[in-house]
């Protein structure tokens, strides 16, 4: 069985996995698609992508046109003459024409259990809703925004614990046995495609830093899930008067505590075990916290050189 022409449109650290899976298979990968080189860091030197880094180990072409719809930017992708695009996480909204170029079009690994959490954040937005489970989803991709028929989905269960960046992690190890599964019956000619009910379906919008604002009127089990799916990106926060200033303490790494009272925003204690913070309900213990320009620190080490008063307000 002869392999396929395949162009690998990604950007984000989730599709490595699944653009070595297809290398190691055997598949003729003939270029990758990434984002251009973005300014990052403290020294916001101009950085490539985690699948560029990956691309040019494997001795992948890299493309990084900054608008994939342009007409010069279609005509070289034709002349790719691929069978088929796989695209994961490549942050660019890909047209009509881009679709339709590859002769068996275009398939998005989306990180959710479609047609639950369409839009740019699903990873978040499975913690944030308390999902029991989240899982991996191929489909074929059409105009809409992930509303394209389903081609294989898995589902595994979520750790009570689970944070934005170990879901990230697992579905991103989970993506390529599905992937090589999906090109196996592509190329037998035994694939099947499963539309999706659009009445079940939820939307996970782009997120910005502001979603890491922490409401303390919110429940503690709200704010719990808000911490952990917003770890490591946006970044959950709260703000802690210093001076008479408002100054921003990041929070890494809480646990959630029930059965407390308090007016939401207190805090209720300061000590060895961290920074119990009443909420509209509950309580939430602060075990790493960030202040502005410091390393991370476990809440007592923060303490040592910012005290805090039972009974101050945070947010």
């Amino acid at each position: 069985m002869s392999q396929l022409r395949i162009v690998f449109m990604g950007t984000g650290g989730i599709g490595v996995p699944s653009l070595r899976a297809l290398v190691a298979e055997g598949h003729d990968v003939v270029a990758v698609y990434t984002q251009p080189d973005r300014p990052a860091g403290r020294d916001m030197k101009l950085r490539p992508s985690p699948v560029k880094l990956v691309a040019q180990e494997l001795g992948v072409p890299v493309l990084q046109p900054e608008r994939i719809r342009l007409p010069e930017e279609i005509e070289q992708l034709k002349a790719l003459r691929a069978d088929l695009a796989v695209v994961v996480a490549y942050g660019q909204i890909l047209p009509k024409t881009v679709l339709e170029t590859p002769r068996h079009g275009c398939w998005n690994i989306h990180a959710s259990l479609l047609p639950r959490h369409r839009g740019a954040a699903p990873i978040q937005a499975a913690i944030l809703a308390g999902d029991s489970q989240s899982g991996v989803t191929i489909m074929q991709m059409d105009e809409g925004l992930d509303t394209g028929p389903i081609l294989v989905q898995e589902a595994f269960d979520l750790h009570r614990h689970e944070t934005g960046g170990s879901l990230h992690d697992r579905l991103g190890v989970q993506a390529p046995s599905l992937l090589l599964q999906v090109l196996a019956k592509l190329q037998a000619g035994t694939l099947q495609m499963t539309p999706q009910d659009s009445e079940l379906s939820t939307y996970a919008p782009k997120l910005s830093r502001e979603n890491g604002r922490i409401d303390w009127t919110h429940s503690a089990r709200e704010i719990d899930r808000q911490i952990r799916a917003f770890t490591p990106w946006p970044g959950a926060f709260t703000t802690i008067d210093q001076g008479g200033q408002a100054v921003v303490l990041k929070i890494h790494r809480s646990a959630l505590t029930r059965n407390l009272r308090g007016e939401p925003g207190t805090v209720l204690k300061a000590d060895r075990r961290g920074i119990l913070v009443a909420a509209g309900e509950g309580g939430i213990l602060l075990l790493q916290v960030q202040a502005p320009g410091g390393k991370r620190l476990a809440a007592h080490q923060y303490l040592l050189g910012h005290p805090l008063t039972v009974g101050s307000r945070l947010g």
